[in-house]
């Protein structure tokens, strides 16, 4: 089938109807026949003997390993267009393929500009299992890359000929088709349209074609055609259909060429069953074959993806914590269970997404602030908040559970969340249900096969939990006993003649039945089309179950956060200790993989909470308390010599002490200056100041002031004294007074307005350098060495928050691995821009007009009036001075614009979608922010004002929210 005038023809083929394609087909179906290098590094160096043997230059001579006397020959040809220096190899779950490893991977050898191949004499004996393989590029530097996917297998007992001939396409990571299949499109979302055909074999087969292609509709199958005997040179009465099985990703179709001339063209198409009619043939040139027919052998063809258009699919979404749900059985909190009545609303408006916020266990104090769901105690447990009481309870605990009632309804009736009293009550009422049937249920086999999987982590938190309620706290270098955690002593507690072996088992009690709750919740949500997409937060507690058991894997004297931004303008402090991630990649990740495979228990998808930490994180000493005193680790630090290099006048005091002046003081503290220079300043009698013995960090300073009154006084002295502190150019890097780091925002604080203006300008070429060019390849390859293998571990869709100050090299990195992107209309990456527009965004991406750390749209209206009018004007095209409140109608713009943008997903914050309506959306748009990111004690208690049964019911709200989201193709 010829579709352009560059087809390449042979002398048997004879076109069918000329195809024309138009310009959105192209766009939508990019030409991956030929991969050429991807800019793509990971992280192992392949530099190890067997790789750096491998020919750094060109070279047509086939490598054989010979393995015993019974042998079959396999011939690996990889279409791949290398770039010089650059070298292929073939890995698999076999010893003569390296086992996996790469480091043992087997090298190819180049062909010519567009195939690089291997030749094995296989033994017989070995060919029992099906082999998976993959290639891998090695680049001239040493890093490497994997080909994405684990569906190359090859069965060789299923063929009966001495060769077997692979001819294979690269599979770029970055590919959109690669999206569907994931366990998110495949077991859900496309479960419906598959459609299983048994194609008609040849009697004899020398060619077996095989190519995946997700996007079709029900009861559609590809087909093929080309100018070879069997399809009678291109005849579109004898389309060659293709067999799918539901155990494999590919169609498949098995030829027999022995008697067609070399080299063929051949297209796929799509061909409807119930029509039996063609649909449409692949953009783009035929594709040509010329490996022809070789005694006793067979040669199976790997063409990747269609060339059909693959960004067709679009879904929406709803954004809500689950402690955010409000049904009229909750117990003043959103539940696991509670998750089943939000489905039945998505599906009844046409959603096909629930996003969460993270559910892991937060108890570190039994007050609310424990309501922060990114400061999980445990990466892997649940929250026992989440848990439905009548869930666990038997038929005999009826009446104690009547018992709750009045106070459920209370709660219940409450606007926000009321924390603490929550979790009291379902705690102390499910210890009384343990006491009662919890020994019973710990000896079903299915509580023992759930015990197994998960004792890993299942062990040490219930340890934890139970020193944490035993010792009062979770700091666990101040409990008395077990403050280092050492297998031997966990054993003995755990042991059932110990005497805290209740109380440890109590919380495995918990975590089986909150595991059952969400596992349902999930399977329903499946059960209607819609898939759950969590959230893996970027940190964990300083004092949790995982800094207690692997210390190794953190560095506990540092602070995770984010540097300022207009949200905060002294940065964020999360608390959170850093990672150490060079200890964690000794072991390949393996707690980050264990992560990700407990993800996939319950969620489809998932969110990686700041991404930008696995470039680099924003670091802060333990001694600072706001998120300004921190910079990016790790990071390629300033040398004292470039200063002078590019003659800048040094002054170690200057740059890196506190500036302090009488004119910096009168700043800060107006008339209340003197007080502050008596109590905590030494004055130099040359009009500056430094800071007395005590109070020299801001950890000390806050100290001091947690013995005085917290009032609005107080407060402002220990803002302002912590400004001083702040107020830097540089910080030391490591003491020696060698290597610095930039202070972020240098530009506006007193002690760069101080300085001269030449100096000013030196400094901030110096500035802009370290933090925008200096260390952007740098951060990249630092991805590289973690995401990929991650990435590899986990069949879910991944999405990344890539927000905040990001680093020019992550959008190529997170397009090159296949992760999707978030995009805010409100926060556009481009500096030069004030907003996002949702027509722009990537089709890899998900677009949102607000998250849980900001205002939601209506709220956000009323923050900045100039800002709403350019807003009003420019984004929405409207005439006139923009209204002083959100009305419905522009709400409803909003939610439109980003329903019909590009992207994949459009996800909306149930507040943001309740905001269209005049009738149901809440009166107050100030209450409806679920976290405020400057505020480090912030209480997260947002709940919907309205039950889900109540949105139900609402028919106008639901059939017009319907009516936007078919239209806009999700």
């Amino acid at each position: 089938m010829a579709t352009s005038k560059k087809t390449i023809a042979t002398k048997a083929e004879q076109p069918i109807v000329e195809k024309k394609v138009t310009a959105a087909n192209k766009k939508a179906a990019p030409k991956k026949q030929e991969a050429t290098s991807p800019k793509v590094v990971v992280d192992k160096k392949a530099v190890k003997a067997k790789k750096s043997e491998a020919p750094k230059t060109k070279n047509t001579t086939q490598k054989k390993i010979s393995v015993g006397k019974e042998q079959i020959k396999l011939q690996f040809q990889l279409r791949y267009r290398t770039e010089f220096g650059q070298n292929l190899f073939l890995t698999g779950n076999h010893v003569l393929l390296g086992n996996g490893d790469i480091e043992n991977a087997v090298p190819m050898q180049y062909l010519n500009e567009q195939t690089w191949t291997l030749t094995l004499d296989w033994p017989e004996e070995a060919t029992r299992e099906p082999i998976q393989y993959n290639y891998v590029l090695v680049n001239a530097d040493g890093t490497t890359v994997i080909d994405w996917g684990n569906d190359r297998v090859l069965d060789i007992k299923a063929f009966k000929a001495s060769q077997i001939q692979l001819v294979d396409t690269w599979n770029h990571a970055g590919y959109y088709e690669n999206s569907f299949y994931t366990e998110a499109f495949q077991q859900v979302l496309l479960a419906e349209s598959k459609t299983e055909f048994k194609a008609k074999a040849s009697k004899k087969t020398t060619h077996i074609f095989r190519v995946k292609s997700p996007l079709l509709s029900k009861n559609q199958v590809i087909c093929l055609s080309g100018s070879f005997n069997e399809a009678e040179n291109w005849s579109e009465s004898h389309l060659l259909m293709m067999g799918k099985t539901a155990s494999s990703p590919y169609f498949e179709l098995g030829l027999n060429l022995s008697l067609d001339q070399f080299p063929i063209a051949y297209k796929y198409g799509i061909y409807d069953l119930e029509s039996k009619k063609l649909v449409e043939f692949e953009v783009g040139d035929n594709r040509v074959l010329h490996y022809p027919v070789m005694k006793d052998q067979i040669t199976i063809v790997n063409d990747g993806f269609t060339y059909l258009p693959n960004q067709t699919w679009k879904g929406a979404g709803v954004a809500i914590p689950v402690f955010s749900l409000r049904t009229e059985s909750s117990f003043g909190v959103g539940e696991f269970t509670d998750l089943i009545k939000m489905v039945d609303w998505a599906e009844q408006v046409g959603l096909k997404m629930i996003q969460l916020l993270p559910v892991n266990d937060t108890t570190a104090t039994n007050t609310n602030k424990d309501s922060y769901p990114y400061a999980a105690i445990s990466a892997f447990a649940l929250h026992p908040l989440y848990l439905n009481l009548p869930k666990i309870v038997n038929k005999s605990q009826l009446k104690q559970l009547q018992l709750l009632e009045k106070e459920r309804l209370q709660l219940n009736a409450l606007a926000t969340v009321d924390y603490a009293s929550v979790i009291q009550s379902k705690l102390t009422f499910a210890r009384k249900v343990y006491k009662s049937n919890g020994k019973k249920l710990l000896q079903e086999s299915s509580f023992i096969a759930f015990y197994q999987q998960n004792k890993h982590w299942l062990i040490p938190y219930a340890v934890f939990c139970y020193l944490r309620d035993e010792y009062g706290t979770v700091d666990f270098s101040k409990w008395p006993a077990f403050k280092h955690y050492k297998e031997k002593d966990i054993e003995a507690l755990i042991q059932p003649e110990s005497g805290a072996y209740d109380d440890i088992a109590f919380h495995y009690f918990l975590q089986y039945h909150l595991h059952l709750q969400l596992k349902e919740a999930a399977a329903y949500a499946h059960s209607k089309g819609i898939i759950i997409k969590g959230d893996i937060a970027i940190g964990v507690y300083r004092y949790g179950a995982d800094t207690w058991q692997h210390p190794d894997l953190f560095h506990m004297d540092f602070q995770a956060g984010a540097p300022p931004d207009d949200f905060a303008v002294t940065g964020q402090n999360w608390g959170f200790p850093t990672y150490n991630w060079q200890r964690m990649q000794e072991d390949g990740f393996a707690w980050w993989k264990q992560r990700f495979e407990q993800m996939s228990h319950y969620f489809d998808a998932f969110r990686i909470d700041h991404i930008l930490g696995f470039f680099r994180i924003w670091s802060i000493p333990l001694h600072a308390v706001e998120g300004i005193m921190g910079h990016f680790v790790p990071a390629i630090p300033i040398s004292v010599s470039t200063f002078a290099e590019n003659g800048i006048w040094f002054s170690y005091d200057r740059y890196t002490k506190p500036f302090i002046t009488d004119a910096v003081l009168w700043e800060i503290f107006g008339y209340d200056n003197e007080l502050v220079k008596s109590m905590f300043l030494i004055n130099h009698l040359n009009g500056t100041y430094s800071l007395k013995p005590g109070f020299e960090t801001q950890r000390a300073v806050e100290q001091h002031f947690t013995t005085l009154d917290q009032d609005q006084y107080h407060q402002k002295i220990k803002k302002g004294i912590f400004s001083l502190i702040s107020n830097v150019l540089l910080f030391d890097s490591d003491g020696t007074g060698q290597y610095f780091h930039f202070r972020f925002g240098i530009e506006h604080t007193t002690s760069f307005k101080n300085l001269e203006y030449t100096t000013q300008e030196q400094l901030r070429g110096l500035y802009v350098n370290y933090f925008f060019k200096q260390q952007d390849d740098f951060w990249k390859k630092e991805a590289y060495k973690k995401l990929p293998s991650l990435k590899r571990v986990t069949n879910m869709l991944v999405c990344g928050e890539d927000l905040g100050m990001v680093p020019s090299c992550v959008p190529e990195v997170m397009q090159q691995l296949g992760l999707l992107s978030l995009e805010i209309q409100r926060m556009p990456k481009n500096p030069e821009k004030q907003f996002f527009h949702p027509n722009d965004a990537p089709y890899l991406s998900v677009v949102t007009p607000s998250t849980h750390d900001m205002s939601t749209i209506r709220g956000w209206w009323e923050e900045d009036k100039a800002l709403i009018q350019h807003f009003y004007n420019q984004e929405l095209g409207q005439w006139g001075d923009a209204p002083h409140y959100c009305e419905a109608w522009i709400n409803k713009a909003i939610v439109i614009q980003h329903l019909f943008s590009p992207a994949m997903w459009s996800v909306f914050q149930i507040q943001d979608l309740m905001g269209i309506n005049e009738k149901i959306r809440r009166d107050n748009p100030l209450a409806e922010q679920i976290n405020v990111p400057a505020n480090p004690d912030h209480y997260w208690c947002y709940r919907m004002h309205v039950s889900i049964e109540s949105l139900i019911e609402e028919s106008d709200f639901n059939s017009e929210l319907k009516s936007f989201i078919k239209k806009s193709g999700r």
